[in-house]
């Protein structure tokens, strides 16, 4: 089986734990995520199976979509609900709409840096940070470049009077490698209050939304009656923003062996190509300027 699995993962649930259980459910070993969720992070997961397991890089690469909360007045060591406490201060006086939008909007960058939080999967000299935070130790973290191509409130945000905190509500469009957890506390850093991400859900991720998505209990029922199918999305669903080209017989023979081909054979200058025989995806071809040719960059069949 090929294809890909919009899922729904649930609060509670790891993303190898989602892996672990649709490799029983489907009886096959080739699949894997293209995105890794906290665990007390719902929502869109694309599952990757079988050859579609070559679209992981491209899944990832589309941009993701997420909304959640920030809470303002204390934070955690792991940046969200999950961590200990570290450190509370009172906010005297809510941030009003305008001034929250301003701080917001911030954040938007084509190249913004952030500082990983120690609890996470980075690796620094072949350990993952959580596994120094565990033990108490503190190392050096790496900056990593991220984009935010915007950050905005969805609801009006909630100020409580007897705890002094205010909990704001947003949305934001990111590139890979985000750390959602980090904006929340970045944001209480601006105006010098502990900040927390409350809660988090990713609405969008491979091109798939919410509405897309299917619960692991969807995947079982339909294995269970024959309904797959209408679960698993082709290989060129993550494919779609490619030029498509329908190759010819020779042309075919030619892919099929891992072959170059003319760029003025195929008709186009693209950076990178979808080529298909009788309909049927076979390979993804990227441009060489200095050859001028179109080279193999993934193959999916060559029968």
């Amino acid at each position: 089986m090929d294809g890909i699995i919009p899922l729904y993962k649930e609060k509670g649930m790891t993303s190898f734990a989602c892996v672990s259980q649709l490799r029983g459910i489907l009886k096959m070993k080739r699949i894997g995520h293209s995105g890794t969720l906290d665990p007390n992070v719902e929502g869109v997961l694309p599952i990757c199976l079988g050859k579609g397991t070559k679209l992981v890089e491209y899944l990832m690469n589309s941009g993701k979509v997420y909304q959640g909360s920030i809470t303002l007045g204390f934070d955690t060591t792991t940046e969200d609900l999950d961590g200990e406490v570290v450190s509370t201060k009172p906010l005297e006086k809510p941030l009003s709409d305008d001034e929250i939008d301003e701080l917001l909007n911030s954040f938007v960058s084509e190249d913004l840096i952030q500082i990983p939080p120690m609890y996470s999967a980075v690796k620094v000299n072949g350990k993952r940070l959580y596994e120094y935070a565990r033990n108490g130790e503190e190392v050096e973290r790496p900056e990593r470049h991220v984009q935010i191509h915007y950050f905005k409130q969805i609801k009006d945000s909630i100020y409580d009077e007897d705890k002094k905190q205010q909990t704001i509500f947003f949305e934001v469009g990111c590139g890979k490698g985000t750390y959602v957890r980090t904006l929340a506390v970045d944001f209480g850093k601006k105006i010098d209050m502990p900040a927390v991400m409350s809660s988090l859900t990713r609405i969008k991720s491979g091109g798939f939304t919410i509405e897309d998505t299917f619960k692991i209990s969807d995947v079982k029922s339909a294995v269970e009656n024959g309904t797959i199918d209408d679960i698993v999305k082709s290989i060129d669903y993550a494919l779609t923003d490619f030029k498509h080209i329908e190759l010819n017989e020779n042309q075919w023979k030619i892919v099929q062996n891992g072959g170059f081909l003319d760029s003025g054979a195929l008709g186009i200058n693209d950076d990178k190509c979808v080529l298909t025989f009788n309909n049927e995806v076979k390979a993804l071809y990227f441009f060489d300027e200095n050859k001028q040719i179109y080279k193999p960059e993934k193959m999916f069949s060559n029968q």
